[in-house]
């Protein structure tokens, strides 16, 4: 199964090394990130994607706008400028902010304790990744009879939008490692194809077997009988178990309600935001209107007629089955907190 590794510390450039998402399936290639604006830059291009992988190269961002500040002479105001521009670079993804925030609590103890929490962010991701898998896959395999099974997913939820493993994919891998999966159906995921490009990439580099599927075709899919389980990602959920995720996630949740199958969400407890008491306080991205009316220099819209272009939208709780962490499987009701459901 795969060891993929998105994101790594290059200590002897002083640089946060990423695996480029944007070039992937026809080329991988890494991109070097040496001062704040580049971190910035590589995150609002999605070069790194993914909640729990925002979370650790936000860390690893301020451990180089430390490194910045030192070089260039920043005053302390300056450099906490800094950290609040990378804390605000993609506001739905409630890690980034985490992660930048773990990291900045030891700031004034200097580059090297940075460095060191900014490594912990993403080891403890791992972590987190391999056991909420486990716990995932086990739920799932306790509460769906049929096998072979056959699972649906949305965007990308793997390896790459963590440090290693993945979350909705990591569950994925998990189940196909105890009793292997007839189907995987990988949505393309508008606008970026993420599904596409990113996740049946890792899925045809494991050998779990997969389709695409145009994201119009996913609620037919479901209701013709063909999923047993859909589960996805998540970039924050809030305290009462509404969950936001890549655009498409609600009307999947809609569908499974419909047909009877559960649907989950799995993401490393850092996704739970217990700030944010239900989904309407969640900020939801809206995107460039080219991602949705051209296809890199061709245009398919008639000129002048824009798009609106969320990132994300939001399931409300009463429709997810379970969501899997790596502190335990929660069933929210969307009125008991989530930390609540621990106890």
């Amino acid at each position: 199964m795969s060891r993929l590794r998105t994101l790594s510390w290059d200590d002897s450039a002083g640089a946060l090394v990423l695996l480029d998402q944007t070039r992937l399936p026809d080329q991988e290639v890494s991109v070097s990130c040496p001062d704040v604006d580049s971190v910035i830059d590589a995150i609002q291009r999605l070069v790194v994607r993914g909640a729990p992988a925002l979370g650790a190269a936000g860390a690893y961002g301020v451990v180089i706008a430390v490194r910045q500040g030192a070089r260039e002479g920043w005053t302390h105001a300056e450099l906490l400028n800094q950290i609040e521009r990378l804390r605000q670079a993609r506001p739905t993804a409630v890690n980034l902010a985490w992660g930048v925030d773990r990291a900045s609590t030891v700031i004034d103890a200097g580059h090297a304790a940075v460095l060191a929490e900014a490594n912990a962010v993403a080891n403890d991701d791992a972590e987190a990744n391999r056991r909420l898998s486990e716990l995932g896959a086990r739920w799932i395999l306790d509460h769906v009879e049929r096998r072979p099974l056959r699972v649906l997913t949305h965007c990308n939820a793997g390896a790459l939008a963590t440090t290693e493993y993945g979350t909705a994919l990591g569950v994925v891998r998990s189940l196909h490692a105890q009793t292997p999966l007839e189907m995987v159906y990988a949505d393309e995921t508008r606008p970026l194809l993420q599904g596409s490009r990113l996740t049946a990439w890792e899925l045809h580099r494991d050998g779990i077997p997969c389709q695409i599927q145009v994201d119009g075709a996913a609620a037919s899919t479901i209701l013709r009988g063909l999923v047993d389980v859909v589960v996805i990602g998540a970039d924050r959920i809030a305290r009462n178990g509404d969950t936001a995720n890549k655009i498409g996630s609600v009307g999947l949740a809609l569908a499974c309600q419909a047909a009877g199958i559960p649907f989950v969400v799995a993401a490393p407890w850092s996704t739970v935001d217990l700030d944010t008491v239900d989904g309407s306080a969640i900020p939801i991205e809206l995107r460039d209107a080219a991602e949705v009316t051209q296809v890199g220099d061709q245009c398919f819209a008639p000129p002048g007629v824009g798009a609106f272009n969320p990132a994300f939208d939001v399931t409300p709780a009463q429709y997810i089955a379970a969501i899997m962490t790596e502190r335990g499987v929660l069933q929210p009701d969307g009125r008991t907190g989530l930390d609540g459901l621990l106890r």
